[in-house]
């Protein structure tokens, strides 16, 4: 953990949150939204269990019947977004602040980080798509919705459609993704690794180094699991991923003790680099 503290307290390292990161805090998980679809549409809970459809192609479905993602952008809205106290309280969310990241990439929808970083006294700029690129300021961290935003739904990234648009990683968000994941150490936390979306990413960002004949001064990335997981970590390592996991910790408080031993140990390096 010690060269991932140096470059957070360089601030050189970049987060890239997940949906883990909301559902510590209560958040709906993938299945309930499924659930919520297939009860909307009138679909058969046991019919739909029977298939491999997953929530991308059920949401293509959604917008296909409905004619727009309007209505269940809504409903999400609505069941993603918390209280102030219950966000206040959050101890993840805290220490993401605390960390002071000058760059994180998310692909939640909602808006919690970014209510975080305001009932925490820092200031931010979101960005969601190319226009918003040219509010960024020196010193001031971003939040890049990578995935879109619930404030803009020709944004979202959720349906089948939209993912295999976002696979030729030739948008703004992604020009910028490669450009700012070049020179930075990034760090994957709340993420199971299932997202092909994501998977895809680090493949690309392993071959672009490879390609350049220079992978040996890549910064180092990390991702952080809530379980060990032997296959996962082979195939990771061989893209250049340090795997971070904390296995004598129960998988729903494991994210929040990794954030804090990480918190202590930039804390510390501050403290012995002032000395």
């Amino acid at each position: 953990m010690d060269d991932l503290a140096e470059a957070i307290r360089n601030r050189q390292a970049i987060l890239f949150a997940g949906a883990g990161v909301s559902m510590t805090v209560g958040l709906p998980s993938w299945r309930t939204l499924t659930e919520h679809i297939a009860q909307e549409l009138h679909i058969d809970g046991e019919d739909l269990a029977e298939t491999e459809v997953n929530h991308l192609t059920l949401a293509e479905y959604y917008r296909l019947t409905k004619g727009s993602i309007g209505p269940l952008r809504s409903w999400m809205d609505r069941k993603w977004t918390l209280p102030d106290e219950q966000l206040k309280a959050s101890r993840v969310h805290a220490l993401i602040c605390e960390l002071d990241f000058p760059i994180i990439y998310t692909t939640n929808f909602d808006r919690n980080l970014e209510a975080a970083f305001s009932l925490h006294g820092k200031p931010f700029v979101k960005i969601v798509d190319a226009k918003d690129i040219a509010r960024i300021r020196d010193g001031v961290p971003q939040i890049v919705k990578y995935h879109g935003d619930f404030d803009d739904d020709q944004s979202i990234v959720i349906a089948e459609t939209d993912y295999l648009d976002r696979l030729s990683f030739e948008s703004p968000l992604d020009i910028k993704f490669r450009s700012d994941a070049l020179g930075k150490t990034i760090l994957f936390v709340g993420y199971s690794l299932t997202d092909l979306n994501i998977r895809f990413l680090l493949h690309r960002l392993w071959k672009t180094w490879k390609g350049s004949g220079f992978e040996k001064d890549r910064p180092p990335s990390y991702v952080f699991m809530l379980r060990p997981n032997p296959v996962e970590q082979a195939v990771l390592e061989q893209w250049g991923l340090r795997v971070l996991t904390e296995p004598d910790c129960a998988p729903e408080n494991a994210l929040e003790m990794f954030l804090d031993k990480l918190c202590r140990t930039v804390s510390a390096k501050a403290d012995a680099g002032e000395r």
